[in-house]
């Protein structure tokens, strides 16, 4: 049966509250939407005081940067640094021991809510590791995550990942689930504590493109040697980043996701989490 650990664990290893409550209100409220979304409502505010003069500068300010958000070729040249960090892993260097899934692709309270899995996106974090899972029998599959909602609930999302992943070909004996972490500090530190790596094992760890240097700067820092298995990307390569195509709806989405991981990337940084700001391949 999959292993898991015990409800309600807090430990040193947890995430600090602080950080944790600030990571879902001060850097939520400075993604590129919302934050376009607050200067535009500051701007009208302020044209109805004496500052018009610079509420109206404020409102052109924001236009300007929406713009540029949607429909220049910023979301690319901010998201490729990340994307083509590490390269696609190597399967010539031999069968791996353990596969990591991370969490991200399953909307928890949707699932809840309709009582069957909603996978919201990242869904190639969810196929990649079924197919590594036919190539090969032995390897252990661990899949982590929990609640990364500020108000945590009973909905977790190892819990409606796993009859996905059984669906996909995975067999129930196989699926290791670790389902109490919230962010990718809690996936590394708990997964680590979950199966206990042994020297000379090698895992793979699953997860979105631009999310891997951020999270094999994690793992690396929290003591569990991992190898990188990149895959969902938003880009086709370096001939797309000056591209003015998908733009719009498509290039705020990109700029947002971007933003979002240099942000992680920056914070974690700052609290010792990670040892560079943009982890690398050195160490795989």
């Amino acid at each position: 049966m999959p292993a898991k650990p015990a409800h309600g664990r807090h430990d040193h290893s947890s995430e600090a509250p602080l950080f944790f409550a600030l990571s879902k209100t001060i850097g939520v409220a400075l993604l590129p939407i919302n934050l376009l979304v607050e200067l535009g409502i500051v701007s009208v505010v302020l044209m109805a005081t004496r500052f018009a003069a610079f509420g109206r500068r404020l409102a052109v300010t924001t236009l300007v940067l929406l713009a540029l958000a949607a429909f220049s070729p910023l979301g690319n040249l901010l998201i490729y640094p990340l994307e083509s960090r590490f390269p696609a892993w190597d399967a010539s260097r031999g069968a791996p021991d353990g596969i990591i899934v991370l969490g991200g692709s399953v909307d928890t309270d949707l699932s809840a809510a309709h009582r069957t899995p909603v996978v919201a996106h990242a869904a190639d974090r969810l196929f990649a590791p079924a197919e590594l899972a036919r190539r090969y029998p032995n390897a252990r599959i661990v899949f982590t995550g929990g609640s990364a909602n500020l108000v945590s609930s009973e909905a977790r999302e190892a819990d409606y990942s796993a009859p996905i992943l059984e669906n996909l070909g995975i067999a129930k004996d196989r699926l290791i689930l670790e389902r109490n972490s919230r962010n990718t500090w809690e996936n590394a530190i708990f997964t680590k504590q979950l199966v206990s790596p042994k020297p000379g094992e090698r895992w793979l760890l699953v997860t979105s493109a631009f999310h891997m240097p951020r999270s094999m700067g994690i793992f690396r820092k929290a003591g569990f040697e991992v190898e990188a298995y990149p895959v969902d990307w938003r880009m086709g390569g370096r001939e797309d980043l000056f591209s003015f195509t998908n733009m719009g709806a498509d290039g705020l989405r990109r700029t947002e996701v971007a933003v979002r991981e240099w942000i992680g990337l920056t914070a974690y940084r700052l609290m010792g989490r990670i040892s560079e700001l943009l982890p690398g391949p050195g160490r795989d």
